[in-house]
């Protein structure tokens, strides 16, 4: 072979290594990540969820990939957002922030393994059959918002011992929020409180929200745990401190943002166990084996500045309790 016709040869070999190399290498997983929540509301729980996915030692654009989906509290674009991922052929759905994602997850899916982290009871949602042994393609991490319900309305009678009414804030598009406010009415019946039941499934209703409170004169307010109140929790704490109303929350962000109170399961903590199911599932693990995980961790944040603004002396008996206190 003359040298010119070797190099020529040789130079074009050399040319295609990089696309044979890149034939080779494996095809990185792929996550679809279908969230209740707006991106821009999701720093703390993502952060969270991706330290799950390192534990198992994953790490997002280098050995895995994230499609992320994200109606913003728009529960009717879930279905829609959960078949596009169901169709990207994703390795795992992490359906995350409000069972109606979970849902919408199952409903697309029975194939594709699929891990939520919720606030309802998966059981009572249909969800899966049993917490031990969930089956099938679905299982999770779950913060049970609703059996908190008592212990919320308890700090806030330890907090105003003389209260006698107390609002419940509900979204009727979320079942769990409904039980949770349901729970809350029966706890405020057994203090001997008035309770009263407001509904809001959009932004304005909010607002509407607020006003009936003050019609009637309602002493405090219980907002239950759905993603509209969190997405709009501004708002919230600046509709209480307009009209001067004490309100207990289920996440610490809303106490963070200026809310009076907050106490809930560590929605940080279940994120990140939740990552690392994901990654577990990834490396070869049944989702049908793996148990939901149950709450472990609480957080009570006290907004000390939000307390003096209301007038309200917090207990030395909740400032020790506290995980925060918020000066």
């Amino acid at each position: 072979m003359r040298r010119r016709e070797f190099i020529t040869l040789f130079g074009g070999a050399v040319a295609t290594w990089p696309l044979a190399v890149r034939a080779q290498q494996p095809k990185m997983p792929m996550i679809g990540l279908l969230s209740s929540l707006a991106a821009s509301d999701a720093t703390r729980v993502m952060t969270a969820f991706r330290q799950g996915l390192n534990s198992a030692g994953y790490v997002e654009g280098s050995n895995v990939t994230i499609e992320y989906r994200w109606a913003a509290g728009q529960y009717e674009q879930l279905p829609a957002l959960a078949a596009d991922l169901v169709g990207r052929k994703v390795a795992v759905i992490a359906a995350i922030s409000g069972t109606p994602a979970a849902q919408a997850a199952k409903a697309a899916t029975s194939t594709i393994p699929v891990v939520f982290a919720i606030g309802g009871d998966p059981v009572a949602s249909g969800l899966i059959a049993s917490l031990n042994r969930p089956g099938g393609n679905i299982t999770g991490v779950t913060f049970f918002t609703s059996p908190l319900a008592t212990k919320r309305l308890e700090l806030l009678r330890e907090l105003m011992p003389s209260l006698k009414t107390v609002a419940v804030l509900v979204n009727p598009n979320n079942a769990p929020t409904m039980l949770e406010g349901a729970n809350a009415q029966a706890a405020a019946q057994a203090f001997g409180w008035r309770s009263e039941i407001l509904n809001a499934s959009v932004e304005s209703h909010i607002d509407d929200a607020f006003s009936m409170i003050v019609q009637k004169r309602i002493g405090a307010l219980f907002v239950s745990s759905d993603v509209l109140f969190f997405i709009h929790r501004d708002m919230l704490v600046a509709l209480a401190a307009r009209h001067a109303v004490p309100v207990i929350y289920a996440d610490r962000e809303q106490a963070e943002a200026g809310g009076l109170i907050s106490y809930g399961a560590s929605r940080s903590d279940a994120y990140r166990q939740a990552g690392t199911y994901v990654g577990r599932i990834l490396n070869g693990e049944s989702v049908g084996s793996l148990p939901v995980v149950l709450p472990t961790k609480y957080e009570l944040v006290i907004n000390l500045r939000s307390a003096k603004e209301l007038g309200l002396s917090i207990p030395n008996s909740m400032q020790l309790l506290a995980d925060e206190l918020i000066e």
